[in-house]
């Protein structure tokens, strides 16, 4: 099954520095998936809803695509079962 598109992703590639510590606001369950940036704090929703962790990979992938890098590049440092989670970036 295809991912699905995300229209007016903002250009978050400016956070994709080595061991960059990036902390996310997650609504899980939304309607739609987005991403949005306001006073330097990235929100984002998924309309995956938070059971056994799919919401972390949901909320995952979109930061990925919002950074223009792999989700295999970004760590869920903290806030498993948190709205507020912070993710590493471990890129090349």
């Amino acid at each position: 099954m295809a991912k699905p598109k995300i229209r007016n992703l903002p250009d978050l590639s400016d956070l994709a520095r080595p061991d960059a510590e990036i902390t996310v606001q997650v609504t899980p369950g939304a309607r739609q998936n987005a991403v949005t940036v306001m006073d330097g704090v990235v929100r984002i929703a998924v309309t995956t809803v938070p059971e056994g962790g799919k919401a972390n990979d949901a909320v995952r992938w979109v930061l990925a695509r919002a950074m223009k890098v792999a989700p295999s590049h970004l760590t869920l440092q903290r806030g498993q079962t948190s709205r507020d989670k912070m993710f590493v970036y471990r890129g090349p």
